[in-house]
C-alpha cells in the first residue's frame, strides 16, 4: 500500500547572522521501506531519531527534501494541491498530544463535522448522525458532542482525535506516538480501540513509539530507527525475539523489569546520542556500540539481508 525509497528531510539551522553556515539536521537520510494493505507497520526509536517526521512527511505535513512516497502506486510528492486534497481522504493521522491537536474553541460536533464541510460531503443532518456514529465507534457516547475538549479527560480526547481520523473512511493512518500521553491504564484501552477499529475497517497503519513493548503489542512488522536511518527491519519475532543490531538489542535491554540494576548499567554503558548536526563518520551508532570495530569507524555498513523478510545495517551482520 505504501512505499517509500530513499527518503531524506534536512532542516536547516537559522539563516541569522551568527547562525552556523552549511549546517542541516538529517532528520531523514535515505529512508526506504514498504508497508503491506492491512498490516501495522510499527517505527521505534529514541526521542529525535527522526520517527515523526517521517510521518508528517508521508501525510506531507511536511515536504521531504528528496525521495519518493508511493500510496497504491502513485507518487504522493508529484501531487498538486487539489489531488492531494482529494487523497487525503484516503490517509489520515492520529497525533500524538490529544489536548494541542483538537480546537479549545470547537464543540466536538464541529471538530468531527469539519473533515464533511471541507471535502463537501453529507447533509446537515447525514453529518449529525456520522458523528454520533463515530463518536459510538470510539467508545463515546453521542451525547458528548456539544461538549468543548477541555471537558474530556485526556482518553477520551484521544478517543476524539481517533474519530476525526476515521471520519472520512480512510485507508491508511499513520499514529504519531497516539498513546505517550496517557496513563497506562488508558493506553491499553485506546491500543485495543486501534486494534479493533482496523479489523472492522480494514485499515492499515504506520505506528510509531518510542516504546518498545507497545510497538511490539501492536505491530505485525518493525523498523527501528537511529539518527534518520532504519538499521532493523523485521516481523514481530525477528527484530523482539532474535535482534540482531546492537542498538535494537540496547532499546530490548532498556526496557523496565524487575532487575532496576541491569537496566541502570545498561543505559549508562550506552552514552548519549551524538549530535545530528554533526553525527559520526562510519556506523552512525560505533560511539555508543559495545561491539564496534574498526572498521565501523570509517565506513558506513549497507544493509544487509538476513533472510526475506529481516534487514540490518551493521558490519558484525555483513
Amino acid at each position: 500500500m505504501l512505499q517509500i525509497k530513499s527518503l531524506k528531510k534536512y532542516f536547516p539551522l537559522g539563516t541569522g547572522l551568527l547562525s552556523p553556515r552549511n549546517k542541516v539536521v538529517k532528520a531523514l537520510d535515505g529512508v526506504s521501506l514498504e508497508i503491506q494493505e492491512g498490516e501495522t507497520f510499527g517505527l521505534v526509536g529514541e526521542s529525535g531519531c527522526g520517527k515523526s517526521t517521517l510521518g508528517y512527511c508521508v501525510v506531507r505535513l511536511i515536504e521531504p527534501t528528496a525521495g519518493q512516497i508511493l500510496f497504491q502506486g502513485r507518487d504522493i510528492l508529484s501531487l498538486k494541491r487539489q489531488p492531494m486534497r482529494s487523497l487525503r481522504r484516503d490517509i489520515q493521522m492520529i497525533f500524538q498530544d490529544p489536548a494541542s491537536s483538537l480546537n479549545p474553541r470547537m464543540t466536538t460536533q464541529q471538530i468531527l463535522e469539519e473533515p464533511f464541510q471541507i471535502h463537501g460531503l453529507y447533509s446537515r443532518a447525514e453529518r449529525r448522525k456520522r458523528v454520533d456514529e463515530l463518536l459510538t465507534a470510539v467508545g463515546l457516547e453521542p451525547s458528548a458532542s456539544c461538549r468543548f475538549p477541555f471537558e474530556f479527560s485526556g482518553g477520551q480526547r484521544q478517543r476524539i482525535g481517533i474519530a476525526r481520523a476515521l471520519a472520512l473512511k480512510p485507508k491508511f493512518i499513520v499514529a504519531d506516538e497516539p498513546v505517550s500521553a496517557l496513563d497506562v491504564s488508558i493506553q491499553a484501552q485506546v491500543i485495543n480501540l486501534l486494534k479493533d477499529l482496523q479489523s472492522q475497517h480494514h485499515l492499515t497503519y504506520l505506528f510509531i513509539s518510542h516504546s518498545l513493548p507497545v510497538i511490539e503489542h501492536v505491530s505485525d512488522r518493525i523498523g527501528v530507527m537511529y539518527l534518520g536511518r532504519l538499521v532493523e527491519v523485521g516481523t514481530r519475532v525477528e527484530v523482539c525475539v532474535q535482534p540482531r543490531h546492537p542498538y535494537t538489542r540496547l532499546l530490548m535491554s532498556s526496557v523496565p523489569g524487575l532487575d532496576s540494576g541491569v537496566l541502570q548499567e545498561n543505559v549508562s554503558r550506552s552514552g548519549e546520542i551524538p549530535n545530528p548536526v554533526s553525527p559520526p563518520s562510519g556506523c552512525p551508532f560505533h560511539p555508543r556500540c559495545p561491539e564496534a570495530i574498526d572498521r565501523c569507524h570509517w565506513q558506513e555498513p549497507a544493509e544487509a539481508k538476513i533472510s526475506e523478510t529481516h534487514s540490518v545495517r551493521c558490519h558484525l551482520v555483513e
